[in-house]
Formats: C-alpha cells, sequence, structure tokens
C-alpha cells in the first residue's frame, strides 16, 4: 500500500471512530433539573438503574450554587443562569441522595435508579 493510500485509510478510521463516539455520547440518556429559589425541580428524578445518564441543571438562581453528592461521589458549582452537564451511573438500582452545598436545607433532592418493569425504590 502507497503512503498515500495508506493515509487516506488512517484518516477514513479516524473520522468513523469520531463519528462513533458522538453518536454514544448522544444516546445517553438525559434528564433536566432545574435550579430555583434554591429548590431543584423535579426533587426526585428516577432514571435507568445499570446505565450512565446526562443530567443536566439550569439554575435559574441570581447566585451560585453547588450540586454535592456523597451517594453519587459529585460535586460541582453551578453558575446563576447557566446549564451545568453532570455524568452518573451506572447505577445499582436504589436511591441517590443529593444537595446544594450552599442552601443544605432547602436545595435538596434525590435520583431513584430503578429496573424497568420493577416497582419504585423506596
Amino acid at each position: 500500500m502507497t503512503k498515500p493510500k495508506a493515509a487516506a485509510v488512517i484518516y477514513i478510521l479516524m473520522l468513523f471512530a469520531c463519528l462513533m463516539s458522538h453518536t454514544a455520547r448522544a444516546a445517553l440518556p438525559e434528564y433536566t433539573l432545574i435550579l430555583k429559589n434554591h429548590l431543584f425541580y423535579p426533587q426526585v428524578v428516577d432514571v435507568p438503574a445499570g446505565k450512565k445518564v446526562r443530567l443536566v441543571i439550569e439554575n435559574q438562581d441570581a447566585e451560585p450554587e453547588e450540586f454535592d453528592s456523597f451517594d453519587l461521589n459529585r460535586e460541582k458549582v453551578l453558575f446563576p443562569g447557566r446549564r451545568t452537564v453532570i455524568y452518573v451511573g451506572p447505577l445499582e438500582p436504589g436511591i441517590y441522595d443529593f444537595f446544594g452545598e450552599f442552601h443544605p436545607n432547602q436545595a435538596k433532592g434525590q435520583i431513584r435508579a430503578v429496573t424497568e418493569g420493577q416497582p419504585d425504590v423506596d
């Protein structure tokens, strides 16, 4: 194989790999949380157990907040007026608490990882 042909094959393989990684990333289940008045809406989010998910958090408050979860091992500053993406999972079936570190008595919520076809986790 000549060098130009080899380079073309490598280029095509790299392009294919990039397209495949983009497709895999886009296929993740996505869930949206809104932070408003120091409260998360909804307060409980059901996600599929055993799958990685994309959590999009929109901070509609005028102040920053910090998403914090010991259960999920995640911590992320949520800047005012911006959307933030946090990837979680795959999770075992169960309940995973999260809170806003700057307003821990108000900004609270849970992610419930549920198995399809099974009753909700309590």
